[in-house]
């Protein structure tokens, strides 16, 4: 299990469970490991998620992000949900929670 800390200071955990089951439904994510904890820490973007969940965006390419879903359930924890490739977001829609500057 790996945990990274988000934009709040919350440790967000990545088990490894979770991780073969983000890979199983997204195998276009199989090597990119190391990247999705890297979004959580240093995303481009937060957006807010469905559930109180937070969606952190990392611009791979132009208008195409990884996106990695996770929540914080208090200032000691969190958890990754899932992550996954989109060309689908459209900024100026999306509640934005953070933004690099």
């Amino acid at each position: 299990m790996e945990i990274v800390k988000s934009k709040n200071g919350v440790p967000i955990r990545l088990t490894e469970q979770r991780w073969y089951h983000i890979i199983e439904n997204h195998d276009d994510l199989a090597g990119y490991y190391d990247e999705v904890l890297s979004v959580v820490e240093e995303p481009d973007y937060i957006i807010k998620g469905y559930r109180d969940a937070c969606i952190a965006l990392k611009e791979m390419k132009e208008n195409k992000f990884l996106a990695v879903v996770f929540k914080e359930v208090n200032r000691e924890d969190g958890f990754i949900i899932t992550a996954y490739f989109t060309s689908k977001i459209k900024l100026e829609k999306e509640v934005i929670l953070w933004e690099k500057k």
